[in-house]
């Protein structure tokens, strides 16, 4: 079986068991999603969610969070991972837009990447979740998965996009990056499935028999 067959039994499965995909991250705007987005790195998004949900109501616009000031915003996103690394990135971040863009997100990847604390993944969340712009955001679970999959040889976060992208039409990766992450959750979770038990690894490699190894991204 090779990689194009692979990727079909993936789709198929995928589409089955996740027909719809509501977005994981609760927010009130574009501005807001990118703001979670941001404060998901090394943190779960029911965590992320747990603390926005008190903050939104009430700030929810870049000119908020700059008159808040980094103090404060350190405060209110407390119980994050690196809530200092993040608080002075939302910070600069807000202050930014409300300089260069008017208080609104930019549309493109080259000006999302430019923020502050802003990469390549966060833009490509942006894009495909608030935009609608065709995008398939990679991060480490996603590219852990697709090594699980053969369908990457699993270099970095890079490497595994560009093949993901090659693999699947471009119609499919706006749905599709938010249902391997559901399904990794659920289904093929890195400490249970080891590449072994899943509907996806026992499809794509009947014969494997030992937990297989994937290269950290």
């Amino acid at each position: 079986m090779n990689e194009v067959q692979r990727a079909k039994i993936v789709l198929k499965v995928l589409n089955k068991t996740y027909p719809k995909t509501p977005i994981p991250l609760k927010h009130r705007n574009i501005f807001t999603l990118l703001i979670s987005v941001l404060l998901s790195a090394q943190c779960t998004d029911l965590n992320v969610n747990n603390v926005t949900k008190d903050i939104y109501p009430k700030y929810y616009k870049p000119e908020h969070f700059v008159k808040l000031g980094r103090k404060k915003i350190e405060k209110l996103i407390r119980s994050i991972g690196i809530f200092r690394i993040k608080a002075k990135s939302v910070y600069n971040l807000s202050k930014t837009l409300v300089e260069k863009y008017q208080g609104k997100v930019p549309k493109t990847f080259e000006q999302l990447e430019e923020l502050p604390g802003v990469g390549h993944k966060t833009a490509s969340v942006v894009m495909s979740q608030g935009f609608g712009y065709p995008a398939f955001p990679v991060d480490t679970h996603i590219h852990r998965l697709a090594q699980r999959w053969g369908l990457t040889n699993g270099k970095d976060v890079i490497q595994t996009e560009k093949d993901l992208k090659r693999l699947f039409p471009k119609r499919y990766w706006n749905k599709l990056h938010l249902q391997i992450i559901y399904y990794g959750r659920e289904f093929c979770k890195a400490r249970e499935c080891y590449g072994i038990s899943c509907k996806i690894c026992t499809s794509c490699y009947p014969n494997r028999k030992k937990p297989i190894k994937t290269k950290k991204a």
